[in-house]
């Protein structure tokens, strides 16, 4: 069981769950159902089997790459062990999971499973043919808050749709000062990622940009809730604080020239942010 937990990085699920937990919450509050402990026992599972069902099979596509690259060849497929097959069907397993528990939420959660499945386990192909695979891997946590919220009855509507597109946009640019640490490996194996287009002070530059317009979609989406509300929700726009200054010192960690800390920008500092804000903004939803 460590085992998988490590092939998924299991611990990496506090980066969207914040955002699934805040959709599910916005949704309820405008469901007529009212909250209900077992579609958020439902929308907590799918969000584990998805992403695990993503995190595995990329881990399976990628084995024979992992294992030249000296920084992954000591993950669980390349070391030998779990076998390739069993990691499969884990994907599969997963996978089957995921469709399940959408179809005991509603019809309308089921019928998108396939499109949800195409985004999370397609990424894991993007990174051979196209430099906008940290997009696709936004995409795909940025199904999170807009899913959660359909789950609980509700329809399309503005506010999840702006915090699906600020993941979209913190996720994809957070994953580029990710990949600056196989820039030079994906390289001389023809991979594709911005690092490898831009270079390393290019990457950063878009990254920037990217959680730049991440922080206006949380601005837009604090601003439009204060409408909705109709009146000022100042925990709220403390938590967009916290996030937006978090967003900031990821950037004062990683230096074209000093790669040693993109670890602790990637995940220390992104977890405590998707944590912070969606703890935040729920207990302002609610009280």
């Amino acid at each position: 069981m460590r085992s998988y937990f490590s092939l998924i990085t299991f611990s990496h699920t506090i980066f969207a769950m914040p955002f699934a937990l805040l959709g599910f919450t916005l949704g309820t509050l405008q469901s007529e159902e009212g909250f209900s402990w077992r579609t958020l026992g439902l929308v907590v599972l799918c969000m584990v089997f998805a992403r695990s069902a993503a995190m595995a099979f990329n881990r399976y596509l990628d084995r024979d790459i992992d294992e030249l690259n000296p920084r992954t060849k000591v993950r669980e497929i390349p070391a030998g062990v779990i076998a390739p097959r069993s990691a499969l069907l884990f994907v599969i397993a997963n996978a089957l999971l995921f469709m399940a528990s959408a179809w005991f939420i509603n019809p309308l959660c089921f019928y998108l499973t396939p499109i949800a499945l195409l985004v999370v386990l397609g990424y894991s192909y993007t990174k051979r043919f196209t430099y906008l695979c940290h997009f696709v891997l936004g995409l795909g946590l940025a199904l999170a808050p807009i899913g959660a919220y359909l789950a609980t009855g509700g329809g399309f509507d503005l506010i999840p749709l702006l915090y699906s597109f600020a993941v979209l946009f913190w996720v994809s640019g957070f994953d580029i000062i990710y990949a600056l640490q196989d820039e030079e490996f994906d390289r001389t194996q023809q991979l594709n990622s911005i690092p490898v287009v831009l270079g390393r002070k290019g990457a950063l530059r878009l990254s920037e940009i990217l959680h730049l317009l991440s922080a206006t979609m949380i601005l837009l989406a604090c601003w439009q809730q204060g409408l909705q509300y109709e009146h000022f929700r100042w925990l709220h726009w403390l938590a967009a604080g916290v996030f937006m200054c978090m967003l900031i010192y990821q950037h004062t960690l990683v230096k074209p020239n000093d790669l040693s800390k993109v670890n602790r920008a990637f995940f220390t500092t992104n977890g405590v942010a998707s944590l912070i804000f969606g703890t935040l903004v729920i207990f302002d939803v609610l009280f």
